[in-house]
């Protein structure tokens, strides 16, 4: 019977900055392992992944770098995709939503979306940037998330809990271009109505059935997927935008659309199958062969992507027809680093392109831990004490260990020859027995996505080995004994070159060094927990062996977290900030600031940042709501004099009606100071 076709992406990273090991352990690594098996297995796959090089985040990142969105993603596009490859992450094509195949890929996909009229066209207010001219897309606004109360949330997500958002749902929302409260203009857009979509995705996710056919196992999701799926749907779907006011993107392939792109969560899902249509012509195969019949398609993503590639991509999926559906959506919670989470802007992270660079023979020995602490239906923690730990206790004492004996042994005493196998005791044929199960046992895990569980099996068949040696002692047998010695060392190199099949998926580069030392080339799944595949008399390599896993040294560990804390000082300085556009004397002259003195201060509920102060600034006493709670505690600043900008238009925060502004000034460090008048200076006085 022919096996299924497999279609397997990783999600596409944003090119608008390096990959941390957060982005390896949660996305690529474990897409990277299952893909490997499924390759050792024979099994026709594709593995898919590019870089997503549309959206407000790159455009945010071009103008805070002062180059251009293309500029942009040709460099982190370049930067991540070597990384990829260095680091063995084995795509089948690693595309770019730039290429004109990809713009292609997805006008048309929208076009035959909305020729069905699977879109519906609305006209809605959204905010607009008067000082800058445009539309604010989600990315393009910040202010306070109505459900957590974080106060940078963005306008499509709050990263700190995971809603989802509209930029209208924030409160005090605020423009990253001006800096200043946007007012709301119409503007019309492409809409997909997923709430005529709720009965039959209820249906697909709780029992896997489309249409009444069978489509895959609801009980093979992790549970954070049908949970967070159900949840959304429980709360009831609302019809979500497909495109947006950008100059920058796919643009939307419709008369009177000018300045109108897809919204990414539309263009970059499609980026898989525009890589697929790429892939296919570059090695002459049929893309629709990945993407319809008797295929499975499964996305690694992250847990932020879960209702992208588990609702609105199969949405899109059955509206397109004939496209398959995902059979598994296999995500990952988040991975954090020595106590705190990951953080591109705070640079608390390890780069991989980085690592690579200054640590490249040991780059397996990290795929191992972030395997073994993948954070598969949990957050978990990335710390370099325990990758120390994990490479010495287990890589090193272990599977290094076990395969330096057996290979040293059989030089030591065969000349490197495959002794023959003799009398069989219990002991032997128990280890070979639980040898022979291995291959089910590891098999059944990836199948279920258990890539950590999996990895660990395979270093429990080295632990066997390892076991076996002990209770056996050849080198003690070897005085009076040979033919038992013989028949242990047999046993004992099977077992190493069944290791070269058990850690090829996860290891590559590790079993690629056990199969030279064993000189037997690669083995396939297929021969894995035989206790036969080195023949008798086979010659296996004579030179000395060279140490399989170096160990970490204290050095090592105290580098590297030394190098992260000097990274989070270095963050914390902040550069000089470049003077502002030049303003007329007249500009300056509606400025009224006066001086004030606080008369009273208190902390705003449900804030870290601010303070509510009451200041006496001569005309009259006014309420100012201003973010120093971070630097000063109440008491501390009451009798306080301080500059006050009064004819500032009054600004609801938190429910409080601000009347003006403190000015303060800030250091390199992130430090605030009051700008305080000398005495004699009373309030009311005149800032000119």
């Amino acid at each position: 019977m022919k096996n299924k076709k497999y279609t397997v992406t990783a999600a596409l990273p944003y090119a608008n900055g390096p990959l941390h090991l957060g982005h390896v352990a949660g996305v690529y690594l474990p897409a990277d392992i299952f893909v490997r098996f499924l390759r050792m297995k024979n099994e026709d796959v594709v593995f898919i992944c590019g870089s997503d090089e549309h959206g407000a985040a790159i455009t945010l990142r071009a103008k805070k770098e002062g180059i251009t969105p293309q500029e942009i993603v040709d460099k982190y596009h370049g930067i991540n995709k070597k990384a990829f490859s260095d680091f063995g992450i084995s795509f089948d094509i690693y595309s770019r939503t730039s290429n004109a195949i990809h713009h292609e890929t997805a006008q048309d996909f929208f076009t035959v979306l909305n020729n069905k009229g699977s879109f519906i066209e609305k006209t809605t207010e959204q905010y607009y940037d008067e000082e800058f001219g445009q539309f604010l897309a989600d990315r393009y606004i910040t202010g306070t998330c109505p459900n957590c109360q974080n106060e940078n949330a963005y306008g499509d997500q709050c990263e700190k809990c995971g809603a989802d958002l509209s930029p209208t749902d924030l409160i005090n929302p605020i423009s990253t271009l001006s800096g200043k409260t946007p007012p709301l203009k119409e503007t019309s857009h492409w809409f997909l109505p997923m709430d005529q979509h709720e009965d039959w995705l209820k249906i697909w996710i709780k029992e896997g059935k489309l249409d009444g056919v069978q489509q895959h196992d609801p009980k093979a999701w992790r549970n954070q997927v049908n949970g967070q799926c159900m949840s959304w749907i429980d709360g009831g779907l609302h019809p979500r935008a497909m495109t947006r006011d950008l100059d920058w993107g796919v643009k939307v392939p419709l008369p009177n659309s000018e300045g109108k792109v897809l919204y990414v969560w539309l263009d970059a899902p499609i980026g898989y199958i525009s890589a697929t249509k790429e892939w296919a012509i570059e090695n002459n195969k049929n893309w629709e062969e990945y993407w319809t019949g008797d295929t499975k398609l499964v996305h690694f993503i992250g847990k932020d992507n879960i209702v992208f590639h588990a609702i609105i991509f199969p949405i899109l999926l059955k509206e397109h027809g004939n496209l398959i559906l995902p059979d598994n959506v296999p995500a990952y919670e988040f991975l954090n680093l020595e106590g705190d989470k990951f953080s591109t802007s705070r640079n608390w992270a390890v780069w991989l392109h980085e690592f690579i660079e200054d640590h490249p023979n040991q780059l397996d020995e990290l795929k191992f831990v972030l395997t073994s602490i993948a954070p598969e239906s949990k957050d978990a923690e990335f710390t370099w004490k325990e990758f120390q730990a994990r490479v010495n206790n287990e890589l090193a004492d272990i599977l290094g260990n076990f395969v330096n004996r057996a290979v040293v042994l059989t030089q030591k005493y065969f000349e490197g020859i495959v002794p023959k196998l003799n009398e069989l005791t219990e002991v032997d044929q128990d280890v070979l027995a639980q040898l022979a199960g291995y291959p089910e046992k590891i098999e059944g895990l990836i199948r279920k996505y258990k890539l950590r569980e999996a990895q660990s099996e395979a270093m429990n068949l080295a632990r066997l080995g390892n076991k076996y040696l002990a209770e056996t002692e050849p080198w003690k047998l070897a005085k009076t004994d040979m033919a038992r010695v013989e028949t242990i060392l047999n046993i004992a190199l099977q077992i190493t070159a069944n290791l070269t099949i058990a850690f090829a998926p996860f290891l590559p580069k590790k079993a690629q060094q056990i199969a030279d030392l064993l000189n037997c080339g690669e083995l396939g799944w297929d021969v894995f927990g035989s206790g036969s595949i080195l023949p008798i008399g086979h010659q296996i390599n004579t030179e000395k062996p060279e140490i399989l896993i170096a160990k970490v040294d204290d050095t090592f560990v105290e580098k590297q977290i030394a190098k992260l804390e000097a990274s989070k000082v270095a963050n914390t300085i902040a550069p000089k900030t470049p003077q502002k556009e030049l303003v007329s004397f007249d500009d300056f002259t509606k400025m009224d600031i006066r001086i004030g003195e606080i008369l009273a201060a208190e902390s705003v509920p449900k804030s870290d940042k601010l303070l509510k102060l009451l200041v006496d600034v001569g005309v009259d006493k006014r309420t100012i709501v201003s973010g120093i709670a971070e630097h000063f505690k109440p008491a501390d600043v009451i009798g306080k004099k301080v500059c006050v900008l009064l004819n500032l238009a009054p600004r609801a925060i938190r429910g409080v009606t601000s009347e003006g502004m403190i000015l303060m000034a800030e250091n390199e460090e992130g430090k605030l100071s009051f700008v305080s008048p000398q005495d004699g200076f009373g309030a009311g006085s005149e800032v000119r």
